[in-house]
């Protein structure tokens, strides 16, 4: 098997979004050898099967006399590598441990007899041409790197490998998911949603995982959890960049073996579904600050989706609007209403470019309404506060009086608190010492959260 001795690069899967798009990546696989004359050489993980030993009918030949002649065999099982001993004479050993069978992890070192070798990921350049359609499943875009990513997503939709989308809040990260399950194998299992932003952590692993009757206080009654819901089908993990670090090894060992366990319950259940995660921020810079496992990190990055803020593909505008309020609806718009959406940034992106066209399109007709219209520059929350004291009036009924000083506290509070945390609701949170759903839903009650969707 061919061999290289490159340097070992960090690797993430990307559909560039930028101007120039960048080059697009898949994840691959290699054993590196160590301690030998011959240390640093790479096989990479290409096949179906790779076998090692010291016969030269192997994969890869390790002529040494503690190998047998057919030593071991890695196999490849979706997005997973098993390790097989092939009854050697000395064992095979994985991090330490002699095994029969064993799935590979990214940074394992496998031992055959007294040879290491390393299993890890590099980056492997993709060749990928841009899809000639502009629309697949919800997501829609003739700009090149929209026309690539779908280009992607047909691609991989048909394996079971793990996808991690990145992209800004609103930028399509839900139905890149939903196109991926519709194109997948699977489209007829359950698609299974859960946003690990909004469930506070102390609730988290019973909604991933389930629990039994009396599990904990509260537990009146056995829950079935998300890996369990999502068998046959898709598990979508949405601001998996919220996941609490201590949560996060046991949805690895529940990814790697997929089995897991109930809380309160010792019985394995195993679980069949193709997972697919979301984030906002760069996991690769957060594995790298400490904040998110870099073993997670590689587990959930086989290929990785970055998906274009809306301000980074203008050129998109119109087949949006049409998209979503009808076609022909763009030429209908007033000029004013057009060069409005041209020349904004859109910090909600798609999302906010949705809810901005339900808008103009009930006002089409009514040029002066037209102004009312327009999207706003800015979140809410990005205003200045309105001042250092809350209007309060000390006429008429007390209660009333006392309801409207609360409710202008909590909005004023509320306000300043995301002009700090910049919008992020998982800081925000924790700043207050508030439960991110109950946050959330304060939120939505001051209109200072933008409606799901896009």
């Amino acid at each position: 098997m061919s061999s290289d001795s490159t340097a070992s690069i960090p690797m993430r899967t990307v559909v560039g979004a930028r101007a120039r798009p960048e080059p697009l990546s898949a994840q691959q696989f290699h054993l590196e050898l160590l301690d030998t004359e011959q240390s640093g050489t790479r096989y990479p993980l290409g096949g179906e099967v790779l076998r090692l030993g010291k016969a030269p009918d192997n994969d890869i030949v390790l002529e040494h006399p503690t190998v047998s002649r057919h030593h071991l065999r890695v196999r490849c099982q979706g997005d997973r590598f098993l390790v097989e001993d092939l009854g050697s004479t000395n064992g095979t050993f994985l991090d330490g441990a002699q095994v029969r069978e064993a799935y590979l992890r990214p940074g394992a070192i496998l031992e055959a007899g007294d040879v290491r070798l390393r299993f890890s990921p590099q980056v492997a350049p993709m060749e990928i041409a841009p899809s000639s359609e502009d629309r697949l499943g919800g997501l829609v875009g003739h700009s090149l790197p929209m026309r690539q990513i779908f280009a992607l997503l047909q691609r991989i939709a048909p394996t079971d490998s793990t996808a991690l989308l990145v992209g800004e809040t609103g930028s399509g990260k839900g139905a890149a998911a939903r196109a991926l399950h519709s194109l997948s194998r699977r489209t007829s299992g359950p698609l299974v949603v859960f946003d690990c932003a909004a469930v506070s952590d102390s609730l988290i692993e019973s909604e991933l995982f389930g629990h039994e009757k009396g599990a904990f206080t509260g537990a009146v009654g056995q829950r079935i959890g998300c890996l369990e819901r999502a068998h046959g089908g898709t598990l979508f993990l949405d601001e998996v960049d919220d996941l609490a670090l201590e949560l996060q090894p046991k949805l690895l060992r529940a990814l790697e073996d997929r089995v897991f366990h109930r809380l309160g319950s010792s019985v394995p259940v195993s679980f069949d579904a193709r997972i697919i995660v979301a984030s906002k921020k760069d996991l690769w810079a957060e594995a790298q600050a400490g904040r998110f496992r870099e073993d997670l990190y590689f587990r959930l990055s086989v290929f990785t989706v970055r998906l274009p803020p809306l301000r980074d593909r203008k050129e998109d505008l119109p087949l949006l609007v049409e998209a979503f309020g009808g076609q022909g609806l763009w030429d209908r718009l007033p000029e004013q209403v057009r060069e409005q959406f041209l020349a904004h940034a859109w910090p909600g992106n798609v999302r906010e470019l949705r809810n901005a066209i339900e808008r103009a399109r009930h006002m089409v007709d009514l040029p002066g309404l037209v102004s009312e219209g327009l999207p706003r520059e800015s979140p809410p929350w990005s205003h200045e506060p309105s001042g250092d004291f809350l209007p309060v009036s000390y006429e008429g009924d007390f209660k009333a009086r006392k309801d409207e000083l609360v409710r202008a506290f909590e909005r004023e509070f509320l306000t300043r608190l995301l002009g700090r945390t910049q919008g992020n609701v998982s800081r925000a949170a924790r700043e207050a010492g508030v439960d991110r759903k109950y946050l959330y839903s304060l939120l939505h009650k001051y209109g200072l959260v933008q409606e799901e969707g896009g």
